[in-house]
């Protein structure tokens, strides 16, 4: 008896072992929402690394952006165009303050990044550099500004109706599921006509909450329709790289693995749904435990733990937490 114990503990502890083993970390990356006004200054003023990052991405844009990022206005930083590159670098600002600071550091198994992060964990896989990552999001960031100017809308975080209530909702009012970014949260764009009708509906179906996103257009939605020509072109004149980590994609929560699914990506996430719930149960399916979300805010923590109450979450947005990623008990 006390045999067939002893082997059934160390049956246990082999299995915790390989549980261990097999454990992964996954890097994220936040997008457009995350940011404050301060963001990655204590980080520029601490390490080498990251003060890098800022000064070859002045020097990349013609124009201080790491200012815009520390010191404001935040009505500049607002703005779509400014935005998008100021998240970008302070996300990579983070990363490389990290990598500075643990040569321990685990290699992630995936990295993703919610709309806007996407080509930050681009960047972090080598697929695309970081010049012109910040030169593609800039433009981007312009093109999706000029279409919310043609064609006015915006994006409504619907809280508590399952995705089923809200298609019927969207084919009601004429708008498009944006963002289905955890279970209980969707988010829809379209016209301010559109959005309107959709509250009423919304509420109407019990909605727990109803949150207007500050967003300069209908992202992600047929709105975006207009750009995704000239966006194709512009892409078209950009170096990409095969990723040398996986990079789970916004619109189909799949591994981009080549150079040309990886352009299609980025077209498509214009005017697509980005299905960040699914891009993390993806990792999840596939050995994720952990996560650290590298970048300002706490956006995609808040939301992996509505999606995954176990997983193991760590957040990285500036000095006082860069040292946090030792604490990663996974290994590839």
């Amino acid at each position: 008896m006390v045999g067939k114990q002893l082997r059934s503990k160390l049956q246990r502890e082999k299995q915790a072992e390989n549980m261990a083993e097999e454990a992964k970390v996954a890097f994220v990356f936040p997008g457009q929402g995350s940011q404050n006004v301060g963001m990655g200054r204590d980080l520029h003023s601490s390490y080498s690394a990251a003060k890098e990052v800022f000064n070859e991405a002045d020097a990349a844009l013609g124009f201080p952006i790491s200012h815009l990022c520390f010191e404001g206005p935040e009505e500049e930083l607002m703005k779509t165009n400014n935005v998008q590159p100021a998240v970008l670098v302070t996300s990579l600002a983070c990363l490389r303050a990290v990598q500075q600071s643990n040569s321990q550091l685990p290699l992630p198994s995936f990295v993703a990044g919610h709309s806007l992060g996407e080509y930050t964990a681009l960047v972090a896989a080598n697929a695309l550099s970081l010049v012109d990552a910040l030169l593609l999001v800039r433009e981007r960031g312009r093109l999706m500004y000029e279409a919310g100017e043609k064609n006015p809308g915006g994006m409504l975080a619907i809280i508590g109706l399952d995705t089923g209530t809200i298609e019927d909702i969207c084919l009601q009012s004429g708008t498009d599921i944006s963002n289905i970014n955890c279970p209980g949260q969707t988010v829809i764009s379209g016209s301010i006509e559109a959005l309107a009708k959709s509250k009423t509906l919304a509420k109407t179906k019990g909605a727990r909450g109803l949150v207007p996103l500050k967003v300069s257009g209908a992202f992600h939605s047929y709105l975006m329709e207009p750009i995704i020509s000239e966006f194709s072109e512009i892409i078209s004149n950009f170096a990409f790289h095969p990723p040398a980590i996986p990079v789970i994609a916004n619109v189909s929560a799949r591994p981009l693995n080549d150079v040309d699914s990886i352009r299609e990506e980025l077209v498509r996430q214009l005017r697509s749904c980005i299905q960040w719930q699914h891009c993390v149960e993806y990792m999840i399916h596939n050995g994720v435990t952990a996560f650290c979300e590298i970048g300002p805010g706490v956006v995609l923590s808040n939301l992996i733990k509505r999606i995954s109450p176990g997983a193991q979450i760590l957040n990285v947005s500036g000095v006082d937490s860069v040292a946090q990623l030792g604490n990663l008990a996974v290994s590839n």
